[in-house]
């Protein structure tokens, strides 16, 4: 069979020419340009430097982390003999905090996790509903209330400590469940400190969630309690997750107010019940402290990886198609 001739001009000829033209191109070699060599000096003033940079900070970041396990592997029970690293190794200290009469750890941990579990999920609801009402709705002494909330975050809870103890004091005269030595009166406590600041926090976030949402709602029936609780909660997901992770790491770590209020040994918290191993100047339990706070920490961390997906899937996260 003879191949028919193609005129130059017609649509068979260009169509036939643009076959050359795509065949030539896929069977060309492509340009690689030639590949520059390896300057140590460029590449440290390009990227090498937050190279440098980042390792010296992980490791200035992991050496108390070291230093506390080391301590708390330890068995001779003192700072001294930690200065090298894992020299000894055992887990007497362990044994000793989790099996000792005169130390009631497992009551201070799940003391610990009952209490900064309940001001998470209270905070994060409170704080939620309050910020809520400030950014959706329009009433007298807005404006005001948003400006007091700033100011009262400028007066750490620190000073109200006396107060605080007076006032619980005289409470738990005439309702003794959240009174001194409760842990109910002191997660109230907790709540009143931590409304203030996480209030206007999620009060920014609110902002960021466009207003056409809620009017669409509204145009469908839908009341205020229904657009916050299945609506806007699912698009603040980022801002309850950070809120309910800062508020149980703030809530577990927390000494002062919870040495005041928490008198049995039975009913205190973590925080207060470590310091207690190690306030005897003439002998101090180090090591058993350490093994106390790295078993301590173990919530914390586990709370933090559960959170994390939210926190930064919930970021690249819209509301509109």
């Amino acid at each position: 069979m003879s191949t028919p001739n193609v005129v130059p001009g017609t649509d068979t000829g260009l169509l036939a020419a643009e076959l050359l033209e795509e065949e030539r191109v896929k069977n060309a070699t492509p340009y690689v340009p030639p590949r520059k060599p390896f300057n140590f000096g460029r590449w440290i003033r390009a990227t090498g430097w937050r190279h440098i940079v980042g390792i010296v900070m992980v490791v200035f970041s992991l050496f108390p982390l070291l230093f506390v396990l080391s301590s708390s592997l330890n068995p001779q029970g003192t700072l001294t003999g930690s200065n090298a690293l894992f020299s000894a190794i055992g887990i007497d200290s362990y044994v000793r905090i989790l099996s000792s009469p005169d130390i009631p750890y497992a009551a201070w941990f799940m003391n610990t996790l009952v209490i900064a579990s309940v001001t998470a999920v209270a905070t994060v609801f409170l704080g939620a509903l309050a910020a809520y009402s400030f950014s959706r709705m329009r009433f007298t002494g807005r404006r005001f209330g948003l400006i007091t909330i700033v100011v009262v975050q400028m007066f750490p809870q620190l000073l109200a400590v006396v107060a605080i103890f007076l006032l619980m004091s005289a409470i738990g005269d005439w309702f003794p469940a959240i009174g001194l030595n409760t842990h109910l009166g002191l997660i109230m406590v907790y709540l009143g400190g931590a409304l203030g600041v996480n209030t206007y926090l999620m009060y920014g976030f609110f902002n960021t969630v466009p207003a056409s949402i809620d009017e669409a709602a509204k145009i469908d029936g839908a009341g205020h309690a229904r657009i916050f609780f299945t609506i806007i909660l699912r698009l603040v997901a980022p801002i309850l997750a950070v809120v309910a992770l800062l508020s149980f790491i703030g809530t577990v770590n927390e000494f002062v107010v919870a040495s005041v209020l928490l008198i049995d040994p039975e009913k205190q918290t973590l925080a207060v019940g470590l310091t207690k191993l190690v306030s005897n100047p003439r002998y101090a339990d180090w090591s058993a402290f350490t093994a106390g706070a790295v078993m301590a920490a173990l919530p914390v961390m586990a709370l933090f990886l559960f959170l994390q997906k939210y926190i930064v899937g919930g970021l690249t996260a819209g509301s509109v198609k």
